[in-house]
């Protein structure tokens, strides 16, 4: 078995459509930035929405393109009507993995809302729905991981046999507490055919309930290269404990034994609902055949990450979308979105 990096030829990417009943503040602002993501996944490849009504998604898509002035073709989208929690597939959608013999799989693990903070009852049986509704090639096999729990977000690869995680998140309570940190590492190991876990200690921002997903704070850009959220500013709640990431990160070697190529992404402007301080982060990009989507932050940092990801990804294009709409749900740009390998669309 093998888990394939991001970068390398997707068939598809998933989005979870948030509907005006859902949990999010002020979802119409939210709905156009999921519309934005939209027109820009199926400039490069096809994209698969998720709702609890086709009709609704359709009608919801046709507004918020007309609003924003985009051209979007929505009968290239394909949909699949689902009753959905929340819409963070990143973390309920089923993640893929390859045989060596070609055979294609997605595990479907649990989800339970990231460690019991909220209902997941219905968003845990999302990616059996898809399955149920013929969105996968008849080629691709679904794979029950239950009762482990993980979530996309949780982990990040090199395509290669090295996984990049937290401790804090993957060994917290109320997801596999019965298992030990080494019992954990063999579950991992056997379902994504690893050849080493590196386990980041350190590494915090404030206002992610996640319990630390990696996918904010580093992020695999090919087998030498990582880039990883940087403060430099002492006065940020959060520059002690991402310096300590950034020491650690330093420490890990390629498969072959070299240092990797650290590249820093700087921490967005503070930003608040109320008082509440909202979890930014530029590592939250995503990676689709031909580009990089970058959750843009409104401010001049925007235009100083998309320069140093252009040279991290020369052969791809670098764009960049405000997704400030997205940190009031607590997350971002990958978080909302989760990416198959080619050949698994039916």
């Amino acid at each position: 078995m093998r888990l394939p990096a991001e970068w390398e030829k997707q068939g598809f990417v998933q989005l979870t459509w948030p509907h005006k009943d859902s949990l999010w503040y002020e979802v119409e602002k939210v709905q156009l930035c999921y519309t934005k993501i939209a027109e820009a996944i199926l400039r490069y490849e096809p994209l698969v929405i998720v709702g609890r009504s086709e009709a609704e998604c359709r009608q919801d898509l046709a507004r918020c393109a007309n609003e924003l002035g985009l051209s979007l073709d929505i009968d290239a989208i394909r949909f699949a009507e689902c009753d959905i929690n929340d819409t963070w597939a990143r973390d309920h959608g089923g993640i893929s993995v390859l045989g060596a013999d070609g055979s294609k799989y997605v595990l479907d693990f649990v989800f339970n809302g990231w460690g019991l903070k909220f209902a997941a009852d219905l968003d845990n049986q999302i990616t059996r729905g898809m399955f149920s509704q013929g969105v996968f090639a008849s080629d691709v096999k679904r794979v029950d991981m239950r009762p482990y729990v993980l979530e996309g977000g949780s982990i990040d690869t090199d395509g290669e046999g090295s996984l990049l995680t937290t401790t804090e998140c993957l060994t917290s309570l109320n997801r596999n507490e019965y298992l030990t940190k080494e019992e954990i590492e063999k579950h991992l190991s056997k379902a994504f055919g690893l050849k080493r876990i590196l386990w980041l200690d350190h590494g915090t921002i404030a206002g992610d309930d996640t319990d630390s997903h990696v996918d904010i704070l580093a992020r695999f850009c090919s087998n030498d290269t990582i880039a990883y959220t940087s403060c430099d500013d002492p006065s940020d709640e959060n520059y002690a404990s991402l310096k300590a990431m950034e020491e650690q990160l330093k420490t890990f070697r390629t498969l072959d034994g070299k240092p990797y190529r650290l590249v820093a992404l700087p921490l967005p402007d503070a930003m608040y609902l109320d008082d509440y301080r909202l979890p930014g982060s530029y590592a939250n990009f995503l990676i689709i055949n031909g580009a990089v989507l970058v959750p843009g932050a409104g401010s001049a940092k925007d235009a100083q990450v998309e320069e140093t990801l252009r040279k991290v990804f020369p052969e791809r294009n670098i764009e960049v979308i405000d997704c400030r709409p997205l940190l009031s749900g607590h997350g971002g740009l990958h978080c909302i979105t989760m990416n198959y390998p080619e050949g698994y669309l039916a």
